[in-house]
């Protein structure tokens, strides 16, 4: 769930017409991101078909079958539980979908991509942005529609996980996913690539991608077992049934005070999501729940910020309040070695505040398939299925990199928020008096978040260094 890009739906009936896939639009530009001349069929002929094995079923794993699929290779999914991946209600919320990610997906399937949109609710219409977490007054607004319109791009929705899953399934098709399939090692040959399954069942294929997660077994047998890095956060959440008044005209608000900040999002159906982030040591376990009292402790954290806040914590039934602690991984510049690479989480897990991580990997899905598709029009030979995985890693580290520092930076940025500081030039003497503060990195995190921070947005849904 994001929470800088925090999802906010829209009535389905209502705003119907925001949801626009402007896919002839998009076709007239030079976009890189429109694949040439459509789905391919299994039977066209002249093109090397590749056998893809695939380590998980989440959005990326699924996506990137999808793609694979109708680009006329032999395509297998290996998932420990499909279930599982699903999350909806516990740690994870529904989904966000920048206009980037979905102008991928149509370029992936424009059928599939449009019912998406359809199931999905438009997010990117409305006021979004940062919001004094003591006032509620607006600290400053993001404008998702204008990047998105300017370029042709779908509007940036937020949708069920659960819903977007079985979408995804339904277009790949049961023929290809292999469930209760959790692979626990593979074995690299000159010519193909074997993975090894937890039952003992072994597949070939001429790749492996490793889209795993940020636990990843593939990532673990690359490169060995690397230690997740904690945060710095632990993060409460909630889903409760409550319509605001504001339904109609905000997005999503993110309530910004000292060490902690709160996002609040419409998620559909009369129901809010929200995240509570405090910025405190981990907890003992890796996902831990605190035992009882877990809306008191958030009363505590957050009981004299603004009634928006309030509420939502007061109305969230205390079994429907969650927490987890948020981890990351160090960025590495190498995803993988021969025949097999890593997408999504398993290759760059970031924190959850920019709403990036199933962007991203659908964006990952995109580039190496675009990568693929070379060496099957060439008939090209092993060498130059190893040199596509390579390329596919050197295009996409460049963005990838800048959302991971961002999101970083952002969790540094979010709790260094100061309500009282205000920018007041001139006389000095003045200004140094109103201050009430000594550290200058202060001024230079609320000009960030201020000014900064809206440009960054844009960045992100147009997708540049993706087109």
């Amino acid at each position: 769930m994001a929470s800088l890009q925090a999802l906010w739906p829209c009535s389905q009936i209502k705003h119907q017409g925001c949801i626009r896939y402007h896919r002839d639009r998009i076709a007239k530009k030079s976009f890189k991101v429109r694949f040439e001349g459509g789905n391919v069929s299994n039977s066209d002929q002249g093109r090397r078909k590749l056998r893809v094995l695939i380590a998980g079923g989440g959005i990326g794993g699924l996506v990137l079958a999808l793609a694979a699929k109708h680009r006329g290779h032999e395509v297998k999914v290996f998932e420990k539980d499909f279930s599982v991946v699903r999350g909806e209600g516990r740690h994870r919320g529904p989904i966000q979908l920048l206009s980037s990610a979905l102008a991928v997906l149509e370029a992936i399937d424009h059928s599939v991509a449009k019912q998406i949109m359809e199931a999905g609710c438009v997010t990117g219409n409305r006021t979004n942005g940062l919001a004094d977490g003591l006032s509620g007054e607006w600290f400053t607004e993001f404008d998702l529609l204008t990047p998105a319109s300017r370029k042709g791009l779908p509007i940036t929705l937020v949708i069920c996980r659960m819903t977007l899953q079985d979408i995804l399934v339904k277009a790949v098709g049961s023929q290809i996913l292999r469930n209760k399939s959790k692979v626990v090692d593979f074995i690299q040959g000159p010519s193909k690539v074997t993975v090894v399954l937890e039952n003992g069942k072994q597949y070939e294929g001429d790749i492996l991608i490793g889209a795993d997660g940020i636990w990843s077994e593939v990532r673990s047998k690359l490169f060995g077992w690397q230690k997740a890095k904690y945060s710095g956060f632990t993060c409460y959440s909630g889903l409760t049934n409550h319509v605001p008044s504001y339904i109609d005209t905000i997005g999503y608000r993110v309530f910004l005070g000292l060490n902690q900040y709160f996002v609040a999002s419409d998620v559909g159906h009369g129901k809010m999501q929200w995240y509570a982030f405090h910025e405190e040591p981990p907890s003992s376990s890796l996902f831990p729940e605190v035992p009882a009292g877990k809306k008191k402790r958030l009363m505590d954290l957050f009981g004299k910020w603004c009634d928006e806040v309030i509420t939502l914590i007061s109305d969230t039934p205390e079994d429907m309040i969650l927490q987890r602690d948020i981890y990351d991984r160090d960025m590495i510049y190498t995803w993988g070695i021969g025949r097999v690479t890593l997408i999504g989480d398993a290759a760059h897990p970031m924190q959850p505040n920019l709403g990036q991580g199933g962007c991203m990997a659908i964006e990952d899905c995109y580039q190496l398939i675009l990568e693929l598709d070379k060496v099957a029009q060439n008939g090209s030979g092993d060498f130059d299925v190893i040199s596509a995985l390579r390329r596919y890693e050197k295009k996409r580290i460049p963005r990838v990199r800048v959302l991971h520092t961002a999101s970083r930076l952002a969790s540094k940025l979010l709790v260094n928020y100061r309500p009282y500081i205000e920018f007041k030039f001139w006389p000095l003497s003045q200004n140094l008096a109103n201050m009430k503060i000594k550290h200058p990195g202060i001024y230079v995190a609320r000009a960030l978040l201020k000014f900064t921070f809206p440009h960054f947005v844009t960045w992100m849904i147009a997708g540049h260094g993706l087109w």
